[in-house]
C-alpha cells in the first residue's frame, strides 16, 4: 500500500512546503478506516509527519495505524479530543501543525488549501457549507456561537467549531494550557490567537459525511454545555464586552427607579430609593470586575506573547 502511494505522488508531483509539516489525527476506535485517511493524507503531503493521537481506543486503531507507516501515541485512558490535540500540540516535530479527522468525513485533498495559506499566517480554518452540519440544531448551535465570539472578540469568525485546520506549531503553544480536554478546543485556539494579534485564514469546504460511527458532540441537546462554552468564551477572552453592558443596564435601572421614585413616589428629589442604591453600587462593582477581568485576559494572553 505505502509503494503504490508514493507511485502516485510521484506521478502527480506533491508540492515541496518551506516548513515542515506534521499531520495529526486524534482518533478514537477508528480502526475500520483510518488506514485510507492515513494514505489519501500521504499522497498529499509525502513529506509530512503523520501523527496519530489514540485515545485509549478499545478496537486496533493504534496498530492499524502504524502498520500504515503514522507515528501513534496512546493515551492510557480516554482523555477526550480536546486532550488527543493538545497532546499533537505538544508533540509534532513539525513547524506546522494541521488537524485532521480520522473518520474520513475530511477531505484529504484540502491539505493543499490550507497549508498554502500557512505561508502567510499562523492559522488557518475550513469553513464547512450548510449542508456539511450533521443536523440544523447543531448547525444553528454552531452559527450561534460564532456570532457571540465575533462579538467578543471583535472579529467576524466564519466557523468557529470547525477541528479543520492548520496551525504554526511555535504560536499554538503559547495556548496549550488553555485549551479544553474534549470538545470546545477549536473556539478556544481560534480565540486565543485572535485575542492575541495573530493572524488567521479561513478557507470554504464541503466537508464529507463521516464514513462510521456517531459524533461525540450534541451542541445544542446539551444546553449546560452550550453555556458552558459561552462562559468559557466570556471569562477567558473579552468579559468587559459582556460585563460593560451588564453594568449600563444596572446603571439605567438606577436611574429609572429613582425616576419614578420622584415622579410617582412620595419622596422627592432628595429621596434615593433602596432599588436605586442597590442597582448603581451593584453596576459600579460589575464594572469594575469586568475591568478587572479584562487586564488579567490582557496580561494572559498578549503577555505571553511578548517573552
Amino acid at each position: 500500500m505505502q509503494e503504490l502511494v508514493q507511485e502516485r505522488v510521484a506521478t502527480l508531483g506533491a508540492r515541496a512546503w518551506p516548513f515542515a509539516v506534521t499531520i495529526a489525527m486524534p482518533a478514537f476506535n477508528e480502526g475500520h478506516g483510518i488506514a485510507q485517511v492515513i494514505a489519501a493524507v500521504r499522497a498529499q503531503v509525502p513529506d509530512a509527519e503523520v501523527l496519530v493521537v489514540d485515545d485509549a481506543s478499545s478496537d486496533d486503531t493504534a496498530a492499524i495505524a502504524e502498520a500504515a507507516g503514522a507515528r501513534v501515541i496512546r493515551h492510557p485512558y480516554n482523555k477526550g479530543n480536546g486532550a488527543s490535540v493538545k497532546t499533537a500540540i505538544r508533540n509534532a516535530r513539525g513547524d506546522v501543525l494541521l488537524i485532521i479527522d480520522a473518520d474520513g468525513q475530511h477531505n484529504p485533498a484540502d491539505i493543499t488549501r490550507l497549508l498554502e495559506r500557512m505561508e502567510r499566517y499562523d492559522m488557518a480554518v475550513t469553513v464547512r457549507s450548510h449542508a456539511s452540519h450533521a443536523s440544523r440544531a447543531r448547525g444553528l448551535g454552531n452559527w450561534l456561537i460564532a456570532r457571540f465570539a465575533s462579538y467578543v472578540a471583535g472579529m467576524e469568525f466564519a466557523d468557529l467549531t470547525s477541528g479543520f485546520r492548520a496551525m504554526r506549531v511555535e504560536v499554538i503553544r503559547e495556548f496549550v494550557h488553555l485549551l479544553p480536554n474534549r470538545y470546545s478546543w477549536p473556539t478556544t485556539s481560534l480565540l486565543c490567537l485572535a485575542k492575541a494579534g495573530y493572524s488567521i485564514a479561513f478557507v470554504p469546504i464541503d466537508a464529507r459525511p463521516r464514513s462510521g460511527g456517531k459524533s461525540g458532540q450534541k451542541l445544542l441537546q446539551n444546553g449546560f454545555k452550550f453555556l458552558t462554552i459561552i462562559m468559557r468564551i466570556v471569562m477567558l477572552f473579552s468579559p468587559l464586552r459582556v460585563f460593560f453592558p451588564v453594568s449600563l443596564i444596572m446603571f439605567t435601572l438606577s436611574l429609572l427607579a429613582y425616576l419614578a421614585s420622584v415622579f410617582f413616589g412620595t419622596g422627592g428629589w432628595l429621596k434615593i430609593p433602596n432599588a436605586t442604591d442597590a442597582l448603581f453600587v451593584g453596576a459600579i462593582v460589575v464594572f469594575m470586575f469586568g475591568l478587572l477581568a479584562e487586564q488579567i485576559v490582557a496580561l494572559g494572553l498578549g503577555g505571553r506573547r511578548d517573552r
